[in-house]
C-alpha cells in the first residue's frame, strides 16, 4: 500500500468521539500510516514548515481528517494549509511537489449527512488539489454525530458505530 498521511484537524481529540474513534481505527487497521495530529503538534498555532513539508514529501496519499466547524473545516487546518502550501513546494513554477500525490477528505459532522451538501463547503480544498497538481480522490462524510449526543450511552453508542464505519469506508477508499 502507498505511503498514507492522515492529517487530523480536530481541535482537542480529547473532547472528541468521532474523530478520535476513526483516527484510532485508521491506527490500528493502517500501521503503516503516519497520523499528524495538528492540536497537539502546535496548540499556538506556529507551525513547522520544514517539518510538515518533509511529511507531505513523503506521502503519496493524503488524508484531511477532521470535524466540520461552522460549514468550514477548522481554523487550524486552515493555518496548517496556508503556512506549508508555499510558492516555490507546492505551486508556481518550481512548486511541484505535490503533484501526482492524491488527495481524501474525511470529515464528519453533527447534523445530519443530507441536510446540507457538504461537499460544496470544501470546493476550496478541491480547487487546492486541483492548483498543486494532486488528484482528488474523494471524500467520505458522516453525519449526525452530534457533542450533544454523547450524554445518552444509546446514542453515544451509535456515535461509535458511525466512526467505525466511516473508518472502514475510508480504508476501502484508500485500498481501492
Amino acid at each position: 500500500m502507498n505511503n498514507i498521511l492522515i492529517v487530523s484537524g480536530h481541535t482537542d481529540l480529547n473532547d472528541s468521539v468521532a474523530n478520535k474513534k476513526i483516527l484510532d481505527i485508521l491506527d490500528e487497521k493502517l500501521p503503516q500510516s503516519r497520523q499528524v495530529h495538528l492540536a497537539e503538534l502546535y496548540p499556538d498555532f506556529t507551525i513547522d514548515v520544514a517539518a510538515e513539508q518533509e511529511k507531505l514529501l513523503w506521502a503519496d496519499v493524503i488524508v484531511l481528517q477532521f470535524p466540520v466547524f461552522w460549514f468550514s473545516a477548522p481554523s487550524l487546518l486552515h493555518r496548517w494549509l496556508e503556512t506549508v502550501f508555499l510558492h516555490g513546494f507546492s505551486h508556481g513554477s518550481t512548486g511541484d511537489k505535490l503533484r501526482g500525490k492524491k488527495l481524501v477528505l474525511s470529515y464528519t459532522t453533527g447534523a445530519p449527512a443530507e441536510a446540507l451538501d457538504f461537499d460544496a463547503f470544501f470546493l476550496c480544498l478541491k480547487t487546492t488539489a486541483q492548483f498543486t497538481g494532486m488528484e482528488y480522490v474523494g471524500s467520505i462524510v458522516t453525519g449526525g454525530v452530534s457533542y450533544q449526543m454523547r450524554e445518552n450511552p444509546e446514542l453515544l453508542a451509535q456515535i461509535h458505530a458511525k466512526a467505525a464505519a466511516h473508518a472502514e469506508r475510508l480504508i476501502a477508499l484508500l485500498e481501492a
